[in-house]
């Protein structure tokens, strides 16, 4: 056996579990899930299944579910559970509880109990995708899930644009090649950037490059699996009036004077009503 049982303060533990390989289990989450009262889940077959991997015992204990849909209930039930003295250890189905993962509302409620939380540290996508990257890691945010309609999602990303630090965005495969187009439409193709596909897995893969060399790589392929995306700072650059309306006289080729604003205007990080403005301004230059 790999853990030891032992008993637990009352309490909420938040247990890491493996992103891919089932050997990223760490000892004291293994510990922890073999020792605690009441084991709390975003996916109960997979916490069965990772736990009857490394042999731990579930005995006569419940396995219970507990996922962004769970509601109130359950939250209050694992709440007055840890109240009564019962130590509670919560998975989400893969990685770090909380991190685009369920676990928020579970821990918040706790705290607000004035009740102990707990975490046992492991496998994180985040984490593994910045060790890989080749991307400066002294400075990063992790943004998430993107919008899935192209003007909210570039729109989020101009906002980003002149940050200073490594950003980390999730994406479904189904997305990935629309996200890495936005990303270059906005941010440009010469930006750095990185797609870590099913780390830790069987066919983990790393692809690196500009994003202009992304988009090309990704064009005719059909992704599967978990996908982590990495981008470059910024470098600060500011816009200038003359940018905009470069921008803005290209975009009118194409579109309507309003679509054309509001495209520039979520590409560049401005206001909207400055850019429409602007946009009139040049439309009446050349009647």
């Amino acid at each position: 056996m790999n853990f030891i049982e032992k008993p637990l303060t009352a309490g909420l533990y938040f247990v890491a579990t493996p992103i891919g390989s089932a050997r990223d289990m760490t000892l004291r989450g293994l510990d922890i899930l073999a020792s605690a009262d009441l084991i709390a889940a975003e996916d109960t077959r997979t916490a069965r299944k990772l736990m009857e991997i490394h042999g731990v015992p579930l005995g006569t204990r419940q396995v219970v579910a507990y996922h962004d849909h769970s509601g109130e209930k359950p939250t209050e039930r694992l709440v007055r559970a840890v109240s009564e003295g019962k130590s509670v250890a919560y998975v989400s189905e893969a990685g770090t509880p909380l991190v685009a993962d369920p676990g928020y509302e579970l821990g918040a409620a706790m705290i607000a109990a004035d009740l102990p939380v707990t975490t046992a540290p492991g496998a994180s996508a985040v984490l593994a995708a910045l060790t890989v990257s080749g991307l400066a890691t002294d400075r990063f945010a992790f943004i998430g899930f993107l919008p899935s309609a192209k003007t909210q999602r570039e729109t989020e990303i101009a906002e980003l644009r002149d940050m200073p630090l490594t950003q980390v965005f999730y994406e479904s495969p189904k997305r990935l090649h629309d996200m890495l187009m936005s990303l270059r439409d906005v941010l440009g193709g010469d930006r750095r950037a990185v797609v870590c596909r099913e780390l830790t897995k069987k066919f983990e893969e790393t692809t690196r490059g500009s994003l202009d060399d992304l988009v090309a790589d990704f064009a005719d392929r059909k992704v599967k699996g978990e996908i982590v995306v990495l981008v470059d700072r910024g470098n600060g650059e500011k816009i200038g009036e003359n940018d905009v309306q470069a921008a803005l006289v290209d975009a009118m080729r194409t579109m309507r004077v309003k679509d054309a604003a509001t495209m520039v205007a979520g590409a560049m990080g401005l206001p909207r009503r400055q850019v429409y403005q602007m946009a009139l301004g040049l439309e009446k230059d050349d009647e």
